[in-house]
């Protein structure tokens, strides 16, 4: 089967679904909507996977590129004649493939798109419509996705849900190579955050809660990872909280490094207002890490409270740091938690054993009509 890959931009996801698509029979084109300023995976593409030049992929895509975009993808359809277009997000790529009119389309959705931005504004809402009821088969990583999909009149039976996955041998309980004894806290209780700085992900929740919780508890040290627009927002609320020493700021961290701070970590925390099955949230599981997550459905859908982790009420620090304080006087049944944490990855978190269902679902867009 030849498959034309259409896809916003260059990511772990991107990276984990074409490396495994690459080990298949399968001949694979990847077409990148757009290229933005910051590196969002540091793997370069399998060999196998074909990279089609075309008017896109350069920069940010502006809607005034749209009529341009949509001629050059045609004339790509054209010369591949791929036998089907895998493509996501709803109202970028799988927007325009379904303006193109090949059939059939595997619309795959990245969580927010349905969840938030469906209801953004007139046009994304026309767009998700306009998208969905000319797909074949949708993919999403989470029940709440079906459950918006359907609200737009998409045939449930036609949703493919499953987790987007991990590498469990990657992520899996270990040494942290040093990791914690470099920064001089091996006796202290380290606490993990790498969701963009952005709205979305509530990073500003984050450091307001960790302010509280530090103040009470002066062992707490957080790694926070990554960056973005609420850099400059970020660090006052830290500095004016007088716990910047406590925080480690580890940027962009490498795939090959990411590993060793899911296991220097006692708890990981996720602040984020919307999320389908996160992937980050998988990687703590795997890593056999304890989490305390927003009480949001798409996290409902993996922990549960007093198992693998807590939730605390979305939007409110005051609780996420009661959360963290409950956390460390409960430090003796962490490796409990810790355990329910990795058997639960095991059982639905293997990427190897959901690809299948992504590949029964591509067989499931051919059959129908």
């Amino acid at each position: 089967m030849r498959i034309l890959y259409f896809t916003r931009d260059y990511t772990t996801h991107d990276h984990r679904i074409l490396a495994s698509l690459a080990g298949t029979e399968h001949e694979v084109y990847y077409l990148r909507l757009e290229r933005r300023g910051r590196q969002l995976e540091d793997r370069p593409l399998p060999p196998e996977i074909k990279i089609v030049s075309w008017a896109g992929g350069q920069g940010s895509a502006r809607l005034r590129q749209g009529p341009r975009l949509l001629f050059s993808l045609r004339r790509v359809i054209r010369q591949i004649k791929p036998d089907l277009i895998h493509a996501g997000p709803v109202q970028t790529c799988a927007f325009l493939a379904a303006l193109s009119g090949f059939q059939p389309l595997v619309t795959m959705s990245w969580g927010s798109d349905l969840l938030v931005d469906a209801d953004k504004n007139k046009y994304y809402n026309r767009a998700t419509t306009y998208t969905l009821k000319r797909s074949r088969v949708l993919f999403g990583d989470c029940d709440a996705v079906r459950q918006k999909a359907v609200s737009f009149g998409f045939p449930a039976d036609r949703a493919v849900i499953f987790p987007w996955g991990i590498d469990l041998e990657r992520f899996s309980p270990g040494e942290d190579g040093g990791l914690r004894e470099r920064k001089g806290w091996q006796d202290n209780f380290v606490l993990l955050h790498l969701r963009s700085w952005e709205p979305i992900y509530g990073v500003d929740v984050l450091a307001k809660g960790f302010v509280i919780a530090a103040q009470q508890r002066p062992e707490l040290r957080l790694f926070l990872l990554g960056g973005g627009s609420l850099s400059g927002a970020i660090r006052r609320i830290l500095s004016n909280g007088g716990v910047l020493d406590k925080v480690h700021f580890g940027g962009q961290v490498s795939q090959a490094d990411l590993p060793r701070y899911y296991q220097a970590a006692d708890l990981y925390l996720s602040t984020s207002h919307s999320d389908g099955s996160s992937v980050s949230l998988m990687e703590a599981l795997g890593s056999g890490l304890p989490v305390l997550v927003s009480d949001i459905p798409g996290n409902r859908e993996w922990v549960t409270p007093g198992e693998q982790g807590w939730w605390f009420p979305d939007n409110d620090p005051y609780a996420l740091a009661e959360g963290i304080l409950q956390a460390v006087e409960q430090r003796e049944k962490l490796p409990k938690i810790s355990a329910a944490a990795r058997t639960l990855a095991e059982e639905r978190a293997d990427w190897n054993k959901n690809f299948e269902k992504m590949l029964a679902g591509y067989q499931m867009a051919l059959e129908l009509d």
